[in-house]
């Protein structure tokens, strides 16, 4: 903990984030621009972001969604099939379409279905991305119905993403969402073409959390919180000052019913208090001044892109959550809903 009440940094990033379409878009993506600069936005929309058409389609969408006077720059991905062609890839990285082309496994996740069946499937456009330096955006699971799902990042590593790394070299790839000690020490122990993202749910949170006194769904999110172990080895990472991770919220927000069906959407949404969310964890950890280069700076330098210039302030102001959010055809509960957190943002 520290006496430290207002901190100034640079406007930071969100480098993973999903906005969703349509009416529900609309309504959240004040939210994500409210706190952040650029987003990178997640393809797996229905139908998923195939090809650079379809890309800068979806970017005007978002930009027109965006408040006036509110200054925030998409960054679009393409959604990797089996059939993807690294032409493609490589004609809309150059048109400044697409910033980068996210490999889901089919059936990790929502929205996967049309996701890679066999990494060997699109090796020629793995091979392109590289030459190019276009960055892979890597959900690192493997979806063996055999594999318990507590265990499925680990055997990601093991058996995918070490060889893909291997097999090449100089291909840039970043693990979104990590959420073990396994994948930390791999980050770790990796090149400087490797990088991951790590959220603030599983900073906060470990899988005792989706049952306590009961089945919790709002705390129900791919990949899924891990044992404490690996909570504590994200904190440690996340504020470690090591210029491989940074910021990414994977905000991904459902309808409530959606949340609390039979079934349960996999997402958290949250977005609108990410900040003062990661602030806190930062703050536990004794590491405020390392927030900084987690937020703003890490992401644009793996990415290329330049800083951002303007400057934001958090305040240590406590700031109540509320338990739900209405949005265009949708109530969703935000995470942390009904906490106050002891960070207030300021842009």
């Amino acid at each position: 903990m520290t006496d430290q009440t207002i901190l100034s940094i640079r406007r930071p990033d969100d480098w993973h984030v999903h906005l969703r379409d349509n009416a529900v878009m609309r309504s959240i993506v004040p939210y994500t621009a409210a706190q952040f600069a650029r987003a990178i936005v997640m393809p797996n929309l229905s139908p998923p972001i195939t090809t650079v058409e379809a890309g800068a389609e979806y970017r005007e969408r978002i930009l027109a969604a965006v408040p006036q006077g509110v200054s925030f720059t998409p960054l679009i991905t393409a959604y990797l099939t089996d059939a993807t062609d690294g032409e493609e890839l490589a004609r809309g990285f150059a048109e400044g379409v697409f910033t980068a082309a996210k490999l889901y496994p089919a059936h990790a996740t929502t929205g996967s279905a049309h996701g890679v069946t066999n990494v060997a499937n699109i090796m020629p456009a793995l091979e392109h991305m590289a030459r190019i330096c276009m960055p892979l955006l890597k959900h690192g699971e493997v979806t063996d119905s055999h594999v318990d799902i507590f265990d499925r990042e680990a055997v990601f590593i093991e058996r995918t993403l070490s060889k893909l790394v291997r097999d090449l070299p100089e291909l840039r790839v970043v693990f979104e969402h990590i959420t073990t000690a396994d994948a930390v020490a791999f980050v770790d122990d990796a090149g400087d073409n490797i990088a991951a993202t790590i959220t603030p749910q599983h900073l906060h949170i470990n899988r005792n959390a989706m049952f306590a006194g009961g089945i919790r769904p709002h705390a129900y999110c791919l990949p899924v919180a891990k044992r404490e172990v690996h909570r504590l080895a994200l904190r440690k990472a996340a504020t470690s000052g090591s210029t491989k991770y940074f910021l990414g919220t994977d905000s991904a927000p459902h309808d409530k019913s959606a949340k609390e069906s039979a079934c349960g959407c996999a997402g958290i949404f949250n977005a609108p208090f990410a900040m003062e969310s990661y602030a806190v964890v930062f703050e536990e950890e004794g590491a405020l001044d390392k927030l900084e280069a987690f937020a703003s700076e890490n992401g644009p330098r793996f990415y290329r892109l330049p800083l951002n210039e303007d400057r934001v302030t958090l305040e240590r102001i406590d700031t109540p959550v509320p338990e739900l959010l209405e949005l265009d055809g949708a109530s969703v509960v935000p995470f942390h809903a009904g906490e106050t957190l002891r960070w207030r943002y300021k842009a």
